[in-house]
């Protein structure tokens, strides 16, 4: 039991030794020597794309993307909804299902056409 609390105490003795050691070998660079956005440059690769808000932006093209993929999901459900009413025969359950598939369905479209309506007019308001 002391030999675990003194291995806890030297690991927090540790921590500060270390610290002291790793400023004293990093020159010091004065706070704002490049501004904020000669930080955002400087991390900024050469791969990456200058315009991340504007029309045809990297967050445009990803929401599009996103928002495709959530309304071809939907319209793949509408016509599983539709599917599964035709087979039903006439058990109530099933019916009852099918008509639920198809409602969510309906509004996951509705949901992703809104959604893509206010990401562009978001987009579209704060560039322009």
């Amino acid at each position: 039991m002391k030999a675990t609390i003194q291995r806890a105490l030297q690991a927090l003795l540790l921590v500060p030794v270390l610290a002291l050691g790793v400023s004293a070998v990093v020159p010091a660079q004065p706070v704002d020597a490049l501004g904020i956005q000669g930080g955002a440059d400087a991390a900024k690769s050469d791969d990456q794309s200058d315009n991340l808000f504007d029309e045809g932006g990297l967050f445009q093209t990803i929401t599009n993307v996103l928002l495709f993929l959530i309304g071809a999901i939907a319209v793949i459900m509408l016509i599983i909804g539709g599917i599964r009413y035709t087979v039903s025969g006439g058990d109530s359950a099933a019916i009852t299902a099918a008509k639920n598939t198809i409602l969510y369905a309906i509004i996951g479209i509705i949901v992703a056409i809104l959604a893509y309506a206010i990401v562009n007019w978001v987009i579209g308001s704060f560039v322009a």
